[in-house]
């Protein structure tokens, strides 16, 4: 059994990639979106393409790195729409480069994006969820919240964080629901920076193994749509051939 009641629905990170594709499953299944990034053309334009084929959007501008910019998302759509249901952190950065490179403005834009940008979400929502009784963190980690690779250290660190992150706000509060969804290679704008070589490789792994955004939009609606009183904790996503190496 699945809810069939119209949610209001957060989506950070929603000009391209995962977040594009959620923000247009999640409309589809009949929710209201509303999409956060800093390329307001493109949200724009999503948002324009969701309400033509039927669906209810609106956007703000938003940088993640900035914890007043993260509240006056939250806060817009919570005075727009009178309560917040569900937050998808899912803006993200992943410049790779070995440790021993020292790309330390890299690593300081990974803890930015990937952390702050969702303890700032979390911040900013959980208050409002908590006096409501009810609401949903769906978070985008990684396979590489799980294991680490050569270059991926720092990233790595960062996607074990926000498992971790995560896991805290399942403990701490009964009413609040959360899922982590960790998915590997998917159709993106996420290779981009870092070191060329290294970025390259990913690039050529990515081209073989890598999902549709889709693949992950449509696990988001299925953990989305579940009865409140049932939270799907974590689904790791990947191709089969990428689970078979």
């Amino acid at each position: 059994m699945t809810t069939s009641t119209p949610k209001i629905v957060l989506v950070t990170g929603a000009s391209s990639g995962i977040g594009e594709a959620t923000a247009r499953a999640l409309a589809a299944a009949g929710h209201h979106v509303v999409l956060g990034a800093r390329r307001v053309d493109r949200l724009a334009a999503i948002a324009d393409g969701i309400k033509a084929a039927g669906g209810s959007a609106d956007y703000t501008e938003l940088d993640v790195t900035s914890a007043d910019s993260v509240r006056a998302f939250v806060n817009t759509a919570h005075e727009r729409h009178g309560r917040i249901d569900v937050l998808v952190n899912n803006a993200g950065v992943m410049p790779l480069s070995p440790l021993a490179m020292g790309r330390t403005d890299d690593w300081d834009l990974m803890i930015d994006v990937n952390v702050r940008g969702v303890l700032h979400g979390i911040a900013a929502a959980l208050p409002l969820m908590k006096a409501q009784g009810f609401g949903h963190f769906v978070t985008i980690s990684s396979t590489l919240g799980h294991e680490v690779a050569p270059t991926t250290a720092v990233y790595s660190a960062t996607k074990y964080a926000v498992r971790a992150i995560s896991e805290g706000v399942r403990k701490e509060n009964s009413d609040i629901r959360v899922t982590v969804v960790s998915p590997a290679f998917v159709e993106s704008e996420l290779i981009q920076g870092g070191d060329p070589g290294t970025m390259a490789w990913v690039q050529g792994m990515a081209d073989k193994l890598a999902l549709p955004a889709t693949a992950v939009s449509d696990a988001i609606v299925y953990a989305v749509n579940q009865p409140e009183q049932v939270d799907v904790g974590e689904l790791v996503i990947r191709s089969v051939l990428d689970a078979a190496i």
